[in-house]
């Protein structure tokens, strides 16, 4: 292919296919496929997309209550593509944003992969990040709920593990736009450790990933969840907006339904899929490159999340895969199953909690 020409083209053919003349600086990096995906989703328009932007910008004053900490164009993009360029929407959501981190100070104190809880979060897998993205360019995020040893990781350490993670994901423009799933494995997860999901922290949980960050999630995927866990979601449900609702799903141990929705090449053995067993250590070892250690005894980095990109190309030797003392997966592969030919053949694929 030749190289694509910057001069206009002639009004007649002045379409959005093929004409990467109208990509701001904004969109640089994003591929083709992606760019089209985020006008047809997204209703993003490079034409006026710096209008979009300073529009949500000049929302700001109508907030004097709320410490708007960072308003850049790139910054302010992401809430946009989060709310489908709605403009209101996307302002609600940046508002939310930092009033959920001035409601939680605590919360966001040393908010660093070298901080003690998060880093042991970290450590124990929480969360998991697969490397590679699904078939539509989400990533995808992994809990393995047994892994939650209450005597080490308070919740709100590993929720804040999950939100660090999160702000460094969403600085790909690319993830901004195709979103990410997440799948939480409740193989072996007592009645004991559910019984320390009270009413406040989930709401918190909720509020921190639902009501105040930037992201797209395409799917929360249930597998080998327990009774209670049922009953649990009738506690959250109150506070699930109902587009959330419609996108949590609950598999139980049915291959077949997950595998409609994710493809097992995308998948570790634990989940049926093709790809090795997660290993635990994988996403710590990103954030926290030479000071990851799987023991008790903690260093220190100057890592600092809001300045994090392509980390793991650059450790790509602290990347690789080594031996796990506490961090392995509880659940051991093919612990789901596939449906027999025929049962439950009268119910949909897939069972959504509501």
């Amino acid at each position: 292919m030749g190289p694509v020409s910057i001069l206009p083209k002639p009004q007649s053919l002045n379409t959005w296919e093929g004409d990467l003349t109208k990509m701001t600086h904004l969109q640089a990096g994003l591929s083709p496929d992606t760019i089209e995906k985020a006008r047809l989703e997204l209703n993003e328009n490079p034409d006026v997309l710096h209008q979009d932007i300073q529009q949500v910008r000049d929302m700001i004053i109508t907030r004097p209550d709320i410490g708007f900490l960072r308003t850049d164009d790139a910054f302010i993009l992401r809430f946009l593509r989060a709310r489908k360029f709605h403009q209101a929407d996307a302002f609600r959501l940046l508002a939310q944003y930092f009033q959920y981190r001035q409601l939680n100070l605590d919360m966001f104190k040393n908010f660093k992969a070298d901080d003690p809880g998060i880093k042991r979060a970290l450590i124990d897998g929480f969360p998991g990040v697969l490397e590679n993205r699904d078939h539509y360019g989400r990533k995808i995020l992994l809990l393995f709920a047994a892994n939650w040893d209450q005597s080490r990781n308070s919740f709100t350490d590993i929720l804040r593990a999950i939100l660090l993670s999160l702000e460094v994901l969403i600085e790909d423009p690319e993830l901004q736009i195709n979103g990410f799933i997440l799948i939480i494995d409740w193989s072996n997860f007592s009645f004991k450790q559910a019984s320390k999901l009270t009413p406040s922290i989930l709401k918190l949980a909720i509020e921190g990933l639902q009501d105040s960050f930037p992201a797209r999630f395409g799917g929360v995927h249930f597998v080998n969840q327990p009774w209670y866990i049922h009953a649990l979601y009738t506690l959250i449900k109150p506070f699930l907006k109902d587009k959330t609702r419609k996108r949590i799903f609950l598999h139980g141990n049915n291959l077949n339904s997950l595998h409609q929705l994710i493809h097992p090449e995308f998948l570790p053995s634990e989940f049926g899929g093709t790809l090795p067993p997660y290993d635990m250590g994988t996403w710590a070892r990103t954030l926290l490159g030479p000071d990851y250690s799987d023991e008790n005894d903690y260093t220190h980095t100057s890592y600092n999340a809001m300045h994090v990109k392509h980390t793991c190309s650059n450790l790509e030797r602290e990347c690789s895969p080594k031996p796990m003392k506490r961090s392995q997966s509880v659940v051991e592969a093919g612990t789901l199953k596939h449906e027999e030919k025929g049962e439950n053949e009268n119910m949909q694929p897939l069972l959504a909690l509501d």
